[in-house]
């Protein structure tokens, strides 16, 4: 071959390169269609869909069409053809995937479950109840998916248990776990094939949080359960008679909007009547956030949507999930715990948590050690991979500090470097909060005031020694529940008016179900099984409030899902039997609205809450008027092509029937001076789900915090209701003087018939 063809070849050879990898390069976008829009020469709406695409593209091809909780596509697409796309007839929005991340017993004890009064957790009534579990699917071996004394799948149940890889339909699904699905066409198009050496493609739960989420929300009873010897006891979840089906929507490489929009899809064609979603992902607009946009038909169909707030706490305006149909949940501690005891060479000690199950320390004491102070790299002390000089680690007890690398696996680098034990500190943003883990080695967890103590003996002492002393399982602990520290905070930042979270729930140190997959660690390295895991996060809080909604929808199949929130919410309690406010692990100081919303939730008190406030998508509807929301965006978010806002109207986002009350009053300014007063109005409509009674309002301040010197009138201050069904109306005037941006106060207004108090928090700032 001559050279100059071999070099034109080359050249050839170069380009097809380029162009295939950019291919592969191209992003997914989600593509909402108004769906009335559909030209008659078509016949169905899928040929429409396919038509706009090839318009744009003649190689790209479709991931999912989505037919129930959006209309429309998503395809791979170049940014050129999007914008091109975005320009079609019919065509309401084009918006790119969105990658989310997973959030990641005694609860039913805890939460007052096996008290009297009528609330059962194995009534017949919930077992026509399925609820969908968005996550990264199940281990369908486990005990805790038991069909035992279930009767007949119920006639409205649709779904389906699908084939694949080490998941056989007639071996895993039952009467309990009644369906299991996997989307990751997404997943595939932004990260390439699926290695499946490390990840089944079908409904199998290779990573754990899906096994461990579904059983917390529906797994039927099991005795004897534990982690290790620790949390033992009968396993159960919040609706244990209740049906699950599982959509695998997230991957080693994380959730994609594509994948959890086609798996909404199709659990409400399936007939979930709940959603739990334990996922999250940056905040947007909601008629740009996937979870939302699914969650608006999934609520206007019946189906409730819980969904995880976040683990980005103590941030403020760290939440997700924040739209106003999605209940969103806050974690919070249990009344249990797992103490292990730093015991120092000058006889001071203080307790740490951790699930280690193996061998313990020698009885003698042994040489402390900083990390910092044995590594010969910067952030040693965080004790991350190959940082530790084996040297001057063998034989020893190590302190590492957190951040950066997972808990576990600085135990992992501790035990590699040849030390004895390790003890980890809480850095500030941790505060006194004590998460336990089942290390690979003797160790355990300290806040921060312990962890400073610990280290300040280290530095001064000239022969340091400790030990750890393990104490197994504690329940009675007090104070608690307190509110987590990572559990993400508000205000809300897409819509101030709208509190968020909206409650907490349990969601740290909580056992349930897990993989056989990996070990509870998750670590590679990990070669222990174990049937129940405990983990933390707002991704064990959500399953409970799913579970929970689970347990209310069967009890009051006619509530809709803003009923079962606001019964949820406004029985929830923000305060110990003392009187004095729920803690924020962070500070040690009394939580507010911002950390756990209306509170925790109390079950037994929300079976009767004596009043609601609900929800209509009409409600929602003016919502988004009162936003200023275009048509368009409307209809992206809707499926609502032809509606538009009543021009003659005057639309309020503090007019929405929400259980909970934030209000925006002006910051000092040069227009604005201390003094100035204004006023902003709220309304919001009862409705009696009780017996007759008179119910009058109270507006008290939050324990523990200021109110910020908010003058608050109700009118009228009393509503009598005669018959189950009745609505009364109320109007809320919130007066205050100007104050510096960023202050905040806090109330908590209550009508009480005397039998019934139905609570909702105040939240003020001053922006």
């Amino acid at each position: 071959m001559r050279r100059g063809s071999a070099q034109r070849l080359r050249l050839l050879l170069l380009i097809l390169c380029c162009s295939s990898a950019v291919a592969a390069k191209k992003p997914t976008y989600i593509v909402h269609m108004a769906k009335s829009r559909m030209p008659p020469s078509f016949a169905e709406h899928r040929h429409w869909y396919d038509a706009s695409l090839r318009s744009v593209s003649g190689s790209a091809e479709v991931l999912y069409f989505y037919d129930t909780v959006a209309h429309g596509f998503s395809a791979r697409l170049t940014p050129a053809e999007a914008r091109a796309l975005a320009r079609r007839y019919g065509v309401l929005s084009v918006e790119p995937e969105t990658r989310y991340e997973l959030h990641t017993t005694r609860t039913p004890e805890f939460l007052g479950l096996d008290r009297g009064g009528g609330f059962v957790t194995s009534s017949d009534s919930d077992g026509d109840v399925v609820v969908g579990v968005l996550d990264t699917g199940v281990w369908p071996e486990r005990k805790s998916f038991d069909d035992a004394g279930f009767g007949p799948v119920p006639a409205s149940w649709k779904g389906g248990c699908e084939e694949g890889k080490d998941f056989v339909p007639a071996a895993a699904c039952n009467r309990k776990l009644v369906g299991a699905r996997s989307f990751y066409r997404g997943y595939e198009a932004s990260m390439g094939p699926m290695d499946e050496s490390k990840e089944a493609r079908s409904p199998r739960d290779n990573d754990g949080h899906g096994t461990h989420t579904s059983t917390t929300v529906a797994g039927s009873a099991v005795p004897d359960a534990s982690l290790l010897g620790y949390a033992a006891g009968t396993a159960r979840g919040m609706s244990s008679r209740a049906r699950v089906a599982v959509y695998k929507v997230c991957w080693v490489g994380g959730c994609f909007s594509s994948d959890i929009l086609a798996g909404m899809d199709k659990a409400v064609e399936d007939g979930c009547g709940v959603l739990s979603l334990s996922l999250g992902g940056r905040v947007a607009d909601y008629y740009r956030d996937g979870i939302a946009i699914g969650a608006f038909t999934a609520m206007e169909k019946g189906v409730f949507v819980s969904c995880s707030a976040g683990n980005a706490g103590p941030v403020p305006t760290s939440l997700s999930n924040v739209a106003p149909w999605i209940t969103t949940v806050g974690a919070g501690t249990l009344d249990r715990d797992f103490p292990a005891y730093v015991v120092l060479g000058n006889g001071e000690n203080y307790t740490g948590a951790t699930l280690y199950g193996g061998d313990p320390l020698p009885s003698s004491p042994l040489e402390l050690v900083y990390a910092g102070n044995v590594t010969n790299t910067t952030n040693g002390n965080l004790c991350m991979l190959g940082t530790l000089l084996p040297e001057k680690v063998a034989g020893k007890i190590v302190l590492c500090d957190r951040g950066i690398n997972s808990r576990v696996q600085k135990g992992y680098v501790v035990s590699e470097a040849g030390g004895a034990g390790m003890v980890l500190a809480n850095s500030a943003g941790n505060g006194e909060e004590l998460v336990a883990d089942a290390h690979l080695l003797p160790a355990t967890g300290v806040g921060e005031k312990a962890g400073n103590a610990i280290r300040s003996y280290l530095f001064s002492d000239p022969s340091p020694t400790a030990t750890i002393v393990f104490r197994g399982t504690k329940v009675g602990v007090r104070p608690s529940p307190v509110v987590a520290a990572f559990s993400s905070r508000g205000p809300n930042t897409i819509t101030r008016a709208i509190l968020k979270p909206d409650l907490i729930a349990p969601g740290v140190n909580i056992l349930a179900g897990w993989t056989g997959a990996v070990g509870p660690t998750g670590l590679g390295m990990d070669a222990r099984r174990t049937e129940f895991n405990v983990i933390s996060g707002t991704s064990m809080s959500c399953p409970h409030v799913s579970g929970l909604a689970a347990l209310l929808k069967g009890a009051h199949p006619e509530w809709s899902p803003a009923a079962i929130r606001s019964a949820l919410m406004t029985t929830a309690y923000a305060a110990y039997p003392s009187g004095d406010s729920i803690i924020d692990a962070a500070t040690g100081r009394a939580a507010t609205p911002f950390d756990l919303g209306a509170g925790h939730v109390d079950p037994p008190r929300a079976m009767d809450p004596g009043l609601i406030y609900d929800l209509t998508v009409d409600d929602y509807l003016d919502f988004l008027c009162a936003s200023n929301y275009t048509p368009f965006r409307i209809a992206s978010l809707t499926k609502r092509s032809n509606f538009t806002c009543d021009a003659t109207r005057t639309y309020a986002v503090s007019d929405l029937n929400y259980p909970s009350f934030a209000v925006a009053f002006p910051a000092t300014t040069n227009d604005v001076v201390v003094g100035d007063a204004t006023t902003v109005k709220h309304r919001r409509t009862l409705t009696n789900v009780g017996g007759p009674g008179t119910y009058k309002a109270t507006v008290r301040a939050w324990a523990g915090t200021e109110a910020g010197g908010v003058k608050v009138a109700v009118e009228p201050s009393e509503l009598s209701f005669t018959e189950v069904g009745e609505r009364r109306g109320y109007t809320v005037r919130f007066s205050a003087a100007g104050q510096p941006s960023g202050t905040t106060g806090f109330g908590r207004l209550e009508w009480s018939d005397g039998e019934h108090v139905v609570a909702s928090p105040l939240a003020f700032t001053w922006k």
